[in-house]
């Protein structure tokens, strides 16, 4: 089993900072998303990666060139993003009209995954990286690495909704013995925001 997992999550795009629902819409990084991705390789130097695996999406390959973690990297179709379907490029505003009490976690979108598609879809990255040896790190979507850290924990995909993932932020999964471990989770190197 890997002994640590880091995830990255891509840097801010046009959509992220308008608040669009962005999964497989090709939107690339914004000024302030290019910025984010070198921050965030900065706090991630000096850490050596055995594995480097990127989600085929230009945004995330984008942020590992950024963040100096691209060259070697495994692109992987498992780390895209959620499927939105009907809701791609929505707010949260226009989907609640839509679909009121909507929660993505829960209810999946019309035309796009299912949670227990990317249930399916988490599982089987999961169960690949215990067959690893040293320390991965994961670049890809807020989304889809919530959930990822749901399934982490045991826990169904619905807990990702109360693990907020902030562009370019890191986390770390760990286990002590048998039981899995948040180490860290949406850190981007600043605490005064939270203050």
């Amino acid at each position: 089993m890997s002994d640590r997992i880091w995830l990255l999550r891509h840097g801010a795009t046009e959509w992220t900072q308008a608040g669009r629902h962005t999964g497989r819409e090709e939107v690339p990084l914004s000024a302030e998303g290019r910025e984010q991705a070198r921050a965030a390789g900065a706090l991630l130097a000096g850490i050596q990666f055995d594995h480097v695996l990127v989600s085929p999406q230009g945004r995330a390959r984008e942020t590992a060139a950024l963040a100096g973690v691209g060259d070697g990297a495994q692109v992987r179709d498992e780390l895209v993003e959620w499927d939105y379907g009907d809701y791609e490029g929505l707010t949260d505003a226009e989907t609640e009209q839509r679909q009121p009490g909507w929660d993505l976690f829960r209810d999946g979108c019309p035309g796009g995954e299912s949670p227990q598609q990317v249930t399916e879809r988490v599982d089987r990255l999961l169960d690949e990286l215990s067959g690893y040896e040293g320390t991965c790190l994961l670049v890809a979507h807020g989304k889809l690495l919530r959930a990822l850290g749901a399934r982490w924990l045991g826990q169904g995909v619905a807990l990702a909704s109360a693990l907020p993932m902030d562009p370019a932020a890191v986390s770390l999964l760990e286990r002590e013995g048998a039981q899995p471990l948040l180490r860290l989770w949406n850190f981007a190197g600043q605490v005064e925001p939270l203050l």
